[in-house]
Order: C-alpha cells, then structure tokens, then sequence
C-alpha cells in the first residue's frame, strides 16, 4: 500500500527525523524537527526530542548535596559495598578454616592482616616480644614495615556477633552520611577513620592484634554529629549511642585504642567536610581530607610506639 504522490503545490507531510517512513505534525519545540509520538519527550513547555533532552542533561549542572556530594549517595552504594566486602571476607575465611571462625577464633589470615605495632614471634602457640626466627613464626608489625595492616584490618573480624554488630552500624550511620555527604566524601571518610584508627593501634597498643570495622565506625559517629550540627538538626540525639560505645570501649578484649584513634580522625575529616566554605568547597575538603592522610602517614611511619604494653 502506497500513498499517493503529493499534488502540484501541495505541501508534503513531514516524517519523523528518526523514522522516516512515519508521518507526522508534531515537532520539537527546543530544534524544531518534526517527531513522532514515540520519540516526544513531555518537557516543561510542549515535548522535546530525545537528542535534545540527552542534550540538555549533558549542559544541566548535576544537583549536588548540601556538602557538595553526588546526589547517588541517595542509594547508599558505598554504604552496601563495604557491608558486602566484609561479609564477603569473613565467609571466605569460614570456608577456609572452619566453624570456629564463626565464634572468636582467629585465622592465619587474621594473624597475617590484623593491626599489630610491633614485631612479634609466635612459639608454639604463644606470642613473645621480639623477633626471634630460629624459635617460631614472626609476624611483621606496622612499625617495622608491615604497613598494609594499617588498610587490610579493617576488613577482618573476630567472630559472627563482632561482624553482626560493626555491620549494623555501619548500615545505620553510612547510609545517612553518605546521603548527606556523596559516595566520594563518604568513602574517603570511612577509609582515613579506619586508617587512623589502626594508627592509633599502633602506637598504644604495638603488640596486640585487633582488627575490625570499628575504629571506621567510630570515625562515623564523630562526622555524622557534625554533619547534624551543621544542618541545624539535632545533635544530641547522638550523643547517648556515643557515650554507650565509649562504655563498650573498655570492656575487655575490646581495643580502645582503636576506637579513640577512629574517632579523633573522624573529627577532623567531619570538621573539614562539614564547614568547609561554599566557595572553593571541594579544595578545602581535598586539601583537609589529604592532610589528614599525610598526618597519619607520617605518624606511623616517624612516630615510635607511646607505650610498650
């Protein structure tokens, strides 16, 4: 079937600029081209075309948080990714080493990876002071070179309750903070809180292992009392669950030492993210966020250990 030829001054029916064999009347009203129903796009005056409406979200500026973050933070993606790192290690190491992983029992991989200060060396079951080869497994410590501890101790945990509950509170606080602060913000948040913490770790603590998410967590609760300060909500509804974790810091088996270091660095991250001017926002918050990580950097590798216990 075939439409017939236009007549002799008669005014061909345009066709849609994307689907030339459709005829139509209607047109862009940003360029004008004729489109078809299944090409407009409802905009706020008359339909758009689709090149157009791509066009327009390529030159639109992105809304931004009150703190200059990605508005994607919304979905809490870094928030779920960490949850599922952690989760994702802890049960690989289960499969590896069994059940008792599942309680408190530490792994090689525990032992390889926790915050540790100083050397040690492992002597048929127990752990000396020192180095001394020739009698059992050494084990590196941060303050002599072992410095991915410093990273990887975040990621490892002593048990299902101690995973359980660092990862509640994780899911409790990141999503909000990294709604208000932008996945980027908020990543570098949590990673400098865990950093510093375990910096704390050792140099307080240099012969103890401890590991765990906590000393990030506690970052976190630090940022996100600043973060509500400064939108004018209220803080001190924070303030109990704080001063219940600090509690919680000294029972025993539990390092404070980690806590406190998270939280000190949570501070100082939170201060610069949260007050940084309108003007120049993301420089400050780069250059702040960039000196709290060469602090620590300098810290754990100039700084011997405040204390041999």
């Amino acid at each position: 079937m075939t439409s017939p030829a236009p007549q002799s001054g008669q005014a061909a029916v345009p066709v849609c600029y994307r689907h030339r064999g459709r005829e139509t009347h209607l047109t862009c009203t940003r360029c004008g081209r004729p489109i078809c129903p299944d090409c407009m796009i409802p905009a706020s005056v008359g339909h758009q075309c689709p090149d157009c409406v791509a066009e327009g979200r390529r030159t639109q500026r992105p809304a931004l948080t009150h703190f200059g973050g990605s508005r994607a933070g919304m979905h809490g993606y870094v928030t779920k990714a960490l949850i599922g790192i952690n989760v994702a290690v802890f049960a690989v190491l289960a499969v590896l080493y069994g059940m008792d992983t599942l309680t408190s029992g530490s792994t090689p991989v525990h032992e390889w990876g926790a915050a540790l200060g100083r050397t040690v060396t492992k002597i048929e079951g127990g752990l000396y002071l020192g180095a001394l080869p020739q009698y059992g497994e050494v084990f590196t410590g941060i303050h002599d070179g072992a410095y991915y501890r410093l990273f990887t101790a975040m990621f490892l945990h002593y048990g299902v309750i101690h995973l359980a509950l660092n990862m509640w509170a994780l899911w409790v606080l990141g999503r909000s903070l990294e709604a208000a602060l932008g996945p980027i913000r908020f990543a570098a948040l949590y990673l400098l809180c865990g950093f510093g913490g375990n910096v704390a770790c050792a140099l307080l603590s240099p012969y103890a292992f401890s590991a765990g998410a906590s000393t990030a967590i506690f970052g976190l609760f630090a940022a996100y009392f600043l973060v509500l300060r400064r939108l004018g909500r209220d803080a001190m509804s924070v303030v109990p669950v704080i001063l219940v974790n600090v509690v919680i810091s000294f029972l025993p088996g539990i390092s404070w030492q980690g806590h406190l270091g998270g939280f000190v660095t949570g501070v100082a991250c939170g201060l610069g993210l949260a007050y940084a001017p309108r003007e120049n926002r993301n420089f400050v918050q780069a250059a702040v966020l960039a000196g709290v990580f060469a602090v620590l950097v300098a810290v754990a590798v100039f700084v011997p250990p405040l204390t041999q216990g």
